[in-house]
């Protein structure tokens, strides 16, 4: 498994992250999956307090116990579940920013967050405050850096100019090309890319009939043109999940492409892709590219 450089940090990602929002709330189900990351050479992890209502964190923290110092752990702060935990609020705060890491740190098991991300994001958010929270706790060593999971133009504007974030998170796949238009002013800022979505809910992996046949339509596609794009990219390629893969990775801004896992299968099926993505030529991307006449950024 390569790594790639987060950004203008210090921090070295592996080239596949495990999304752990997929992780199963069976404590030993979700331990073989991250133990089996691990052995394949995962080092990226990304969660969020939001996911499970904390408990996605306690289980990441209880499965890397002992592990620790050979990850880079992620995760995610501004959704607060209400009193009735039925639902949840958006609060980006200085205050609930500094209260929420520490209950992170709790459920995860460690005194250090590598990458604390801003789990959204509106223009209307108190951007002087969020950062100053941010370069607060990274001047304490409570995180060593920190960006935002966001595909709003916008916010990202807002953000990124103003602070030392490295990353943004966004949805990025074949079927999902938004993030490209945003490529040069990442650059111009400093920070990498971490992806989420690379697989379209499995519709771009070599299971992608089976998925179609449960699907509604994806985002901007109607399920004809779904049905239409994903046939043809399976024409036109051997292993539309391997391209898939290969298409995210392919420029340097991506510092990883960060995959969901709710069984040790799928995440096998993700480690034999990532290694024949080698072997998927930018010749052979390029064709598929223009496959894909129902672009959603359209």
């Amino acid at each position: 498994m390569k790594s790639r450089k987060l950004g203008n940090s210090d921090l070295n990602i592996s080239e596949i992250g495990l999304g752990c929002m997929s992780l199963p709330t069976d404590e030993k189900t979700a331990k073989w999956i991250v133990d089996a990351a691990v052995d394949h050479g995962i080092t990226y992890f990304d969660t969020a307090d939001l996911y499970d209502k904390g408990i996605n964190e306690e289980l990441v923290g209880k499965a890397l116990n002992g592990k620790r110092k050979d990850i880079i752990l992620a995760t995610k702060v501004g959704n607060v579940w209400n009193k009735e935990g039925e639902g949840w609020y958006w609060d980006p705060s200085k205050k609930n920013i500094e209260h929420q890491v520490k209950e992170s740190l709790r459920r995860l098991q460690t005194d250090y967050i590598d990458l604390y991300q801003l789990h959204g994001g509106t223009i209307e958010d108190p951007w002087d405050e969020i950062i100053e929270a941010f370069d607060h706790l990274k001047k304490e060593g409570t995180i060593r850096a920190y960006g935002i999971s966001s595909i709003r133009p916008n916010v990202i504007k807002e953000f990124l100019p103003k602070s030392d974030a490295v990353s943004v998170m966004m949805q990025y796949s074949l079927l999902d090309r938004r993030p490209e238009e945003w490529f040069d002013v990442l650059e111009e800022n400093n920070a990498s890319i971490v992806t989420r979505g690379s697989l379209a809910k499995g519709l771009l992996t070599n299971e992608w009939s089976n998925r179609l046949a449960k699907a509604n339509g994806y985002q901007t596609y109607s399920q004809d043109e779904l049905h239409a794009t994903l046939e043809e990219l399976a024409n036109n390629t051997k292993d539309v999940h391997a391209a898939a893969l290969a298409y995210v990775l392919q420029s340097p801004i991506v510092a990883s492409a960060v995959i969901g896992a709710s069984s040790k299968e799928q995440l096998e099926a993700t480690i034999l892709a990532y290694n024949n993505a080698h072997s998927i030529y930018a010749t052979e991307l390029k064709k598929l590219t223009k496959i894909d006449m129902y672009n959603a950024h359209r």
